[in-house]
C-alpha cells in the first residue's frame, strides 16, 4: 500500500455527525474533540456548515455548528492550535457577504458542495473564497449516480478552475474499491493538475475500504469522522484511518480518549452507523432518506418490509 505521509487527515464529525443530532453538540464536547485532534496530529478538523441562517429552512431549531457565526467560533476555539478548520457550504444555503476574509477568520478551509449539475455554480463560490485567502475543495456529491459525459463536462470547468482539491463523494454508500479506483484514475486523467479527496459513506461497510483504495491511488485528503458518526450508515472511521496510515505521526491514543469520553455515550443516545436499511438503500444506489425514515417508524426493524417497500412493485397498493 502507499498510503502514508502524504495523505491529510479530514474530520468531520461535527460537521456530518450534526445530519444525526441536528447538530446538536455542546460547546464542550467540540472543545474536547478539537484537543484531541491536535493530540492526534489530525490535519483538518470540519467544525461545522457555514451556510447562511436566512437561506436555511428551520435553522433556528438547529444547533449553531449549523451556521457557524465568527464570534461564536472564536469562543468556541479560544487559541487556535496545529489542526486546521473547516467548514462546509451548500449551493443556494450561502450568502457570500456572510464569509469574513481569511485574516479575519479562524477558518482555513471552505469546501463547496454541488450535485453534478451545479458545478459551474459552485465554482463561482470558490473563486470569491479563493479571493478571499480560503483554501478550497469543490465536492460532487453522488457520483455513483452521474453519468460519464456529464462527469467529462465538469472535468472541463474544474481544469481551468482556482479550486485546490476536487472530492470524489460516494454520497448513497454505494461503490465498491474497485469503483473507487476507476474513479480515482478518470479523475487524475482529466484533473492531473488538481488535488484530490475522497469522503465516503458506510452504507454497505465499505466506508474503510473505499478510503484506503482512494489513498493507496493518489488521493490525497481523506474524510472521516471519529467512531464513524455521520448520517445514516456514517462515514469512515477516524480512528481505523489513524491506525491504518502508515509513516505518519498519527496518534490513535487521543482519538481513543475522545471516544470513551463523549462518542460511546452518544451511541446510546443517537444512532448511526451500519443497519439494514441503509444496506439496502446502498445497494440499490438510493439516497438513504427513506431509510433514515424507516429508521425512526415503529416498523424500523423488518428488514424484509423495507426492501419490498423499495423492490417489490406495488407493495405498497
Amino acid at each position: 500500500m502507499n498510503t502514508g505521509k502524504n495523505h491529510k487527515i479530514v474530520d468531520c464529525t461535527v460537521r456530518d455527525g450534526g445530519l444525526v443530532n441536528n447538530w446538536d453538540f455542546s460547546v464542550d464536547f467540540v472543545q474536547y474533540l478539537y484537543k484531541c485532534l491536535n493530540e492526534a496530529g489530525i490535519d483538518y478538523m470540519e467544525i461545522g456548515y457555514k451556510n447562511s441562517p436566512k437561506l436555511l429552512k428551520g435553522s433556528e431549531s438547529s444547533g449553531p455548528w449549523r451556521s457557524l457565526k465568527d464570534d461564536f467560533l472564536h469562543d468556541v476555539i479560544g487559541e487556535k492550535q496545529t489542526t486546521k478548520l473547516s467548514a462546509l457550504v451548500d449551493i443556494g444555503r450561502v450568502e457570500v457577504n456572510d464569509i469574513l476574509p481569511r485574516e479575519k477568520s479562524l477558518l482555513d478551509l471552505i469546501r463547496v458542495a454541488c450535485y453534478i449539475q451545479d458545478v459551474d455554480e459552485a465554482l463561482k463560490l470558490v473563486r470569491q473564497f479563493h479571493d478571499r485567502g480560503y483554501e478550497t475543495t469543490l465536492n460532487i456529491m453522488a457520483l455513483s449516480n452521474v453519468k460519464k459525459s456529464h462527469l467529462v463536462e465538469a472535468f472541463k470547468l474544474i481544469s481551468h478552475s482556482v479550486v485546490d482539491v476536487v472530492y470524489i463523494v460516494d454520497s448513497y454508500g454505494s461503490l465498491m474499491p474497485k469503483d473507487i479506483r476507476n474513479l480515482v484514475k478518470r479523475f487524475q486523467k482529466h484533473l492531473p493538475n488538481k488535488r484530490l479527496g475522497a469522503h465516503m459513506h458506510n452504507n454497505m461497510q465499505l466506508g474503510f475500504a473505499n478510503t484506503l483504495a482512494a489513498a493507496d491511488n493518489g488521493v490525497e485528503l481523506l474524510d472521516c469522522s471519529v467512531y464513524g458518526m455521520g448520517r445514516a450508515a456514517g462515514n469512515c472511521p477516524t480512528e481505523l484511518l489513524v491506525a491504518q496510515l502508515k509513516n505518519t505521526n498519527y496518534s490513535l491514543r487521543p482519538v481513543l480518549d475522545m471516544i470513551e469520553k463523549y462518542m460511546i455515550p452518544l451511541r446510546d443516545i443517537e444512532e448511526w452507523g451500519y443497519l439494514i436499511p441503509y444496506m439496502i438503500t446502498g445497494m440499490l444506489d438510493e439516497h438513504p432518506r427513506s431509510a433514515m425514515a424507516f429508521r425512526n417508524s415503529s416498523d424500523k426493524n423488518m428488514a424484509l418490509q423495507f426492501y419490498d417497500m423499495l423492490t417489490v412493485p406495488n407493495v405498497n397498493s
